[in-house]
């Protein structure tokens, strides 16, 4: 293998890693962002289930749900 050879497969080798580091930073920010959607949404449902606690309670207190 002659120098161009060796150069040219060097480059090569150096693109495949740096390929390869950019796909696993992209899979880490899509688990990050799926992280953060699956906490947003549990989130929502638990204000949700505060807020139809809060107005049974509202209704009990002025008798609406007698």
């Amino acid at each position: 293998m002659d120098a161009s050879q060796k150069a040219s497969y060097h480059a090569g080798e150096a693109k495949g890693q740096t390929q390869e580091k950019a796909s696993q930073m992209m899979d880490k920010a899509r688990d990050t962002v799926q992280s953060a959607q699956e906490s947003m949404q549990e989130t929502g449902q638990q204000m949700k289930a505060k807020a139809q606690g809060a107005a049974e309670a509202v209704k009990d207190t002025v008798g609406a749900n007698k």
